[in-house]
């Protein structure tokens, strides 16, 4: 059965040929104050995302396991995959078929609802239209659940995700429940969805952008029209955007995407986990809130002397873009202000463009020039280390955005942001043979190694073009780096490789792994795999690496840490490469790292006072619920043992008291 043909589950071979046979959807229920579907139904069961809710939005059908062709196998055994909002115990399930049918002892009507109870992963054994049939409930543990509904997309009677997957061009309106954890729900009209990505819109499990009609917050996410939904088909852990995403707001990079994880459904389907992301866009409740599209128009509609705009290195880049070529060669795509042929100021805002981009790369490639006179280099060095912390197989090549605009002196300048697109990092990728030959990298799978200075160049030539790899050399990148990295990236990193940290830009790894647990387990359940291809590297083992702030000491571990093929593996392979780069990164640069502000002695928080709080931060260090920067853990060995523990808080007590 062609599950990309019929998007809801649970069609016959009957209905299959006979033009989708449906089942009233306005039906009363057993329960009156519990609604029926809004779309369309087929002989089949849907669980309910709310117990003893009103909504019409939020229900799923059961479904069988799918391949990436979408043909449904093991078809006698079905699943609900059930949202996190779910209660724990029970599930409203509404009966599509037209007998009645009895799911663990309770027999629900048709065309009505009916309270189940039921244990996850236990099967339960259900009749219904005339076959035997095994059910098993799994619950996700995602931050939130988007159900985005259409069951007549084109006019003409095609579901939703079958009209948008059958071209990236074709887009549509929608409805939507958006469901948090706690059971809250949005209902909201989704204005435009469509198919979004280059190489991920050929992949199986495809990526979307979706623009609703209000704002609309997700997660406690701020509130926000434009979103972008990623598959991270090509990550097993789902989670190397997020990382790295969240690690850029924490050192406060300009605009960095908001994100969470999310279980995705339509037209009753379960389509996998995913990551809503505020999308890159300009406007008050968007990304780029600060940036105005239309700031390239006086009032009288001449062209302004100078304005913002957002430009991408796009290698991608087509004649269906607002693009061109610098004189570097790099193709680069105006994001915003976005014109078209024929709007007011097209070749205008495209020659200011080139030329600001242009001198830009000249002061990025020069030995002479000073970059600050045209650029933040604090973002600039900020969006380089992201990019050389990832080993990012495309830094440089695409996805590298910059925004132009003015900073708080008024001087028109570029910023390195937003971030974007970091699937293919963080060990993911094995990368392209002829092309690591040609650049003279062969450690490029490993944490160790720098990337981003080889990326685009000839091994026999410096010459190169890529943008990241000269930013990389820029001589005041490599005067920054060290400090940005150990003031800003070094304590981000600290709270990642803690214990329960749930507030604030980044999280820490366990807490990360307790919101996609669920959703990743629901994810491969339903049929998406783990390894995708050739492409992906061996994440089977590694050597972790720690480097210890204090005594600047890097060590590799001698014992080979395995993981397991399966989604606790996968993830563990990726916080465990992250947390073993940015020790080898903070190996490299310890030696050049001085103080921009030299503290006093012992004031482990940096407030500028040794108090209490400095012992208190101490305590939470060592029992992993709190961070400390790297002067912080350089001070923190008060008795001079050369080991952080409860010894150097009483050392520290005994000095604040004298």
């Amino acid at each position: 059965m062609k599950l990309a043909k019929i998007i809801a589950v649970g069609l016959s071979a009957v209905m299959l040929t006979t033009g989708f046979s449906l089942s009233a959807f306005a039906a009363q229920t057993n329960d009156s104050s519990v609604s029926a579907p809004q779309f369309k139904t087929y002989d089949a069961l849907y669980a309910h995302a709310v117990l003893n809710s009103e909504d019409t939005q939020a229900w799923q059908s059961w479904q069988s396991e799918h391949d990436e062709d979408f043909n449904e196998k093991n078809s006698d055994k079905k699943y609900f995959f059930l949202p996190s909002s779910a209660d724990s115990e029970k599930v409203d399930i509404y009966n599509a078929y037209s007998s009645a049918i009895t799911v663990n002892g309770v027999k629900i009507e048709p065309n009505s609802t009916a309270s189940v109870h039921y244990k996850t992963n236990e099967e339960y054994s259900v009749r219904a239209g005339g076959k035997n049939f095994k059910l098993v409930f799994m619950k996700s543990t995602a931050e939130s659940a988007v159900y985005i509904n259409n069951d007549n997309a084109d006019g003409n009677g095609t579901e939703l995700m079958t009209y948008l997957n059958s071209d990236k061009s074709n887009s549509a309106s929608a409805t939507a429940a958006i469901i948090d954890a706690d059971g809250t729900i949005e209902t909201a009209d989704v204005k435009k969805i469509k198919g979004r990505g280059n190489s991920t819109w050929g992949k199986a499990k495809k990526p979307y952008n979706i623009t609703f009609k209000d704002n609309v917050t997700i997660g406690s996410m701020d509130k926000c029209k434009k979103f972008s939904m990623l598959a991270n088909y090509q990550d097993d852990s789902l989670s190397r955007n997020r990382f790295l995403y969240d690690l850029s707001d924490a050192v406060d990079m300009p605009y960095a995407s908001d994100s969470r994880y999310v279980d995705f459904y339509s037209d009753g389907y379960y389509w996998g986990s995913y990551q809503m992301c505020q999308k890159i866009d300009t406007g008050k409740t968007n990304l780029l809130s600060d940036i105005d599209d239309k700031g390239y128009l006086n009032k009288d509609g001449s062209i302004n002397e100078n304005f913002q705009f957002v430009c991408e290195v796009d290698a991608s880049a087509n004649d269906d873009d607002y693009h061109f070529n610098s004189s570097s060669g790099n193709p680069i795509t105006i994001k915003t202000p976005e014109l078209a042929p024929g709007d007011t100021g097209y070749n205008e805002v495209k020659n200011y463009v080139k030329e600001k981009f242009d001198a830009f790369y000249n002061a990025i490639k020069s030995s002479s020039a000073n970059l600050a006179d045209y650029a933040d280099v604090d973002s600039v060095t900020k969006i380089y280390l992201i990019n050389e912390l990832g080993k990012n197989w495309d830094s440089g090549v695409s996805s590298l955005y910059f925004t132009y605009k003015q900073d708080e002196n008024g001087d028109w300048k570029f910023f390195g942001s937003p971030v974007w697109d970091y699937d293919n990092s963080l060990g993911n990728a094995k990368g392209v043979e002829w092309e690591l030959g040609n650049i003279g990298v062969n450690d490029y799978e490993q944490y160790s190694g720098w990337w981003c200075k080889y990326k685009g160049k000839d091994k026999n030539s410096r010459n190169t073009n890529n943008v990241m790899n000269l930013i990389s050399r820029n001589k005041a990148v490599l005067a920054a780096a060290p400090q940005v990295w150990f003031e800003d990236f070094v304590p981000a990193m600290q709270t990642f490789m803690s214990s329960g940290v749930s507030e604030g830009e980044i999280y820490s790894s366990d807490v990360y792994y307790s919101y996609i647990k669920g959703s990743a387990e629901m994810n491969y359940k339903s049929g998406w795999l783990l390894n995708t291809g050739s492409w992906i590297a061996n994440h089977s083992k590694l050597n972790v690496a720690t480097f210890d702030y204090s005594t600047g000491k890097y060590t590799v571990s001698n014992t080979v840490t395995k993981y397991s093929n399966d989604f606790d593996g996968m993830y563990n392979y990726c916080a465990d490469w992250l947390t073993s780069r940015a020790a080898w990164l903070s190996s490299q640069m310890y030696d050049e790292y001085e103080p921009t502000n030299p503290r006093l002695e012992n004031d482990l928080n940096n407030d500028g006072i040794v108090d209490v709080r400095d012992a208190t931060a101490l305590q939470l260090y060592i029992a992993n619920s709190g961070t400390l920067d790297a002067e912080g853990v350089k001070m923190a060995d008060n008795n001079k043992d050369g080991i952080i523990d409860v010894r150097d808080v009483t050392a520290l007590q005994l000095i604040i008291a004298q």
